[in-house]
């Protein structure tokens, strides 16, 4: 069994944090946030302690309360708290962070020299599931128009950082991101290729925010069978593919 320590609890950490304390593969030990609520937090009905980082040497907790990897759901800068720790201790960590500088994403990177490094702006399954089906069809169709369409729930201020993603990986300019907010909506991420005669829409859809603790299962399962290394989802499910293949 793989032990957890999971940065970030807020909508989307709690979801993830429900999703791993229930999966069997898995010990969910802590939760870290910057500002723990009270001095004896623990998760709903559970006894897994909630600890605040700006409280607690995170050296010193790691001591004490061990764990064999990190998830992180919480803010970009989070990595310099944490990071030295992953890299003496070897810790695997999955990263879900959406927004990061060129200088922490070059710090994660580097984290990939000494352990196993898994960094995915959206980590769901499906998602990224989707944007392996449209590298395919962009290579097969060069000449198609492509647009992407994201939506989310009326508070994200931002463009979808997985919307970027997609763009970046189809070499498609960020102008034709189209971004709309409307309510509650958790994620949707539509690809729309435009041929003559016909149209293909690659849709997802983020129906419930514990997808996100579904993938990052998936990729900790995958880190623990992995060289050390940073690793995208993309290569995750490549080494998937190629591996179905050589069965097939």
């Amino acid at each position: 069994m793989i032990k957890v320590g999971l940065m970030g609890y807020g909508k989307a950490g709690q979801a993830v944090a429900e999703v791993l304390r229930n999966d069997p593969r898995y010990e969910l030990c802590w939760v870290a946030r910057r500002t723990k609520h009270s001095e004896t937090e623990t998760m709903p009905e559970t006894s897994i302690p909630i600890i605040g980082l700006d409280s607690v040497v995170l050296a010193d907790w790691l001591d004490a309360h061990p764990v064999d990897a990190l998830v992180d759901f919480s803010s970009p800068d989070a990595v310099f708290l944490y990071g030295e720790e992953v890299r003496k201790r070897k810790l695997m960590l999955v990263s879900a962070i959406s927004a990061y500088s060129a200088e922490e994403l070059d710090y994660v990177r580097s984290l990939g020299e000494d352990t196993r490094v898994l960094c995915s702006p959206n980590i769901t399954l499906g998602i990224n599931f989707l944007i392996m089906a449209s590298k395919l069809l962009r290579s097969i169709a060069p000449f198609a128009d492509v647009e992407i369409l994201e939506q989310h729930f009326r508070e994200k201020p931002e463009i979808s950082g997985t919307a970027r993603k997609i763009a970046e990986s189809l070499d498609v300019a960020d102008d034709r991101i189209t971004s709309l907010r409307l309510g509650g909506i958790v994620g949707h991420h539509e690809v729309i290729f435009g041929f003559p005669h016909q149209t293909v829409r690659l849709i997802h859809n983020t129906i419930k925010r514990e997808a996100f603790g579904t993938g990052a299962a998936f990729a900790l399962g995958e880190l623990a069978t992995a060289p050390n290394g940073f690793y995208t989802f993309d290569d995750l499910l490549m080494k998937k593919l190629r591996s179905q293949i050589n069965e097939a």
